[in-house]
């Protein structure tokens, strides 16, 4: 265990200084794209204007054969745009793959002062964060990097959850998290094929009861949600770190209300945004992680009748209190990151 006097010193002679805060901006939606495919990489600037944060995809999803052109046209593109507030994320590829080493050091060396943040996959415990930590430090000294390249974490194994805590408290360059239910559900031996949201087979049958005619009433099946658990731990482990969490990719493209159903629970449960892997879940995860114009209102009467958060106060008839009112500067703090990037729920939410 390093130090604490030692946390936040950098890993290598020229490197540059590790934050002590993640950067506030809004992170709704993480859209992935193949790099490697023209008519995506010519869309990406028009694409980026929509979203938050944007993410080059180096690992799966990519063919064995195109994964050297992936790396180079995610570089293309990044040393050819200015993407503005939109960050701009990596996943490369895993640690114990044949490529990964080059994804760091090619990524780094050409576009590593336009990176935001290196996603690294199938994170199984704190050592995978100590390696790539102490790499990329050495590669921002070599480069001449001038701000510190952030790491993002996958869960995807049992072992990754098991180890989620110490994952986060690994390095400061930790900023957050995000849950893989497919390889995760492999991992564990889940009976699903699908990525992500529900599953017909899960849920909790009614107990008997007896209809009008004395005989058994038909029982009710409720669906629960297989992910609830494990996006729990997640957002718990993260919160506690100072990190973010966000619910990975959710596979039925077509299903855009089950999609915004699982979005919204991630939401709901502390999740900051959630993966985008189709141009209509864009639209479904900025709704979704987006304070609902209501709720904002009614926070910021809250924080005007408790200016500095004591006392109680009576509004439309309900008690409010500390506990409230911290409730209420959760909601208005991301409201207000969001209007920064949405002028017209800036206006609805009153700026």
């Amino acid at each position: 265990m390093k130090l604490p006097v030692h946390f936040y010193k950098p890993l290598a002679i020229g490197a540059p200084q590790p934050l002590r805060e993640l950067p506030v901006r809004p992170e709704r939606m993480i859209h992935f794209f193949p790099p490697h495919i023209d008519k995506i990489r010519t869309k990406a600037p028009e694409t980026a204007r929509q979203c938050d944060v944007m993410c080059g995809n180096l690992e799966d999803a990519i063919p064995i054969e195109a994964k050297d052109a992936a790396r180079a046209g995610f570089i293309d593109l990044l040393a050819a745009h200015d993407f503005g507030d939109t960050a701009m994320w990596v996943r490369v590829n895993a640690l114990n793959s044949p490529w990964v080493l080059d994804d760091f050091n090619e990524i780094i060396k050409h576009v590593g002062n336009k990176v935001d943040v290196i996603m690294i996959p199938k994170v199984e415990g704190p050592w995978d964060i100590h390696f790539v930590d102490q790499y990329v430090s050495l590669l921002e000294a070599k480069y001449a990097i001038r701000k510190p390249i952030l790491l993002h974490a996958l869960l995807e194994t049992a072992q990754g959850v098991t180890n989620v805590e110490a994952i986060c408290g690994a390095s400061p360059r930790m900023h957050g998290l995000s849950l893989g239910p497919a390889d995760l559900a492999a991992s564990r031996g889940m009976k699903t094929t699908r990525v992500g949201g529900g599953h017909p087979g899960y849920g909790v049958l009614a107990d008997p009861e007896a209809g009008q005619d004395g005989g058994e009433k038909q029982r009710a099946f409720f669906q629960q949600d297989l992910w609830h658990y494990t996006v729990a731990r997640m957002v718990d482990a993260a919160v506690a770190h100072g990190l973010r969490s966000f619910y990975g990719p959710f596979g039925d493209l077509k299903d855009e209300a089950a999609c915004e159903a699982q979005f919204r629970n991630a939401f709901l449960m502390g999740c900051s945004g959630a993966w985008s892997l189709a141009p209509n879940q864009i639209a479904i995860a900025k709704r979704v992680f987006s304070p609902d114009v209501k709720e904002v209102l009614f926070a910021k009467r809250i924080l005007e009748a408790m200016p500095d958060g004591s006392g109680v106060a009576t509004i439309d008839g309900k008690m409010q209190d500390d506990a409230t009112w911290k409730q209420a500067k959760v909601i208005v703090d991301l409201a207000r990151l969001v209007a920064r990037r949405d002028a017209e729920l800036a206006a609805a939410y009153g700026w």
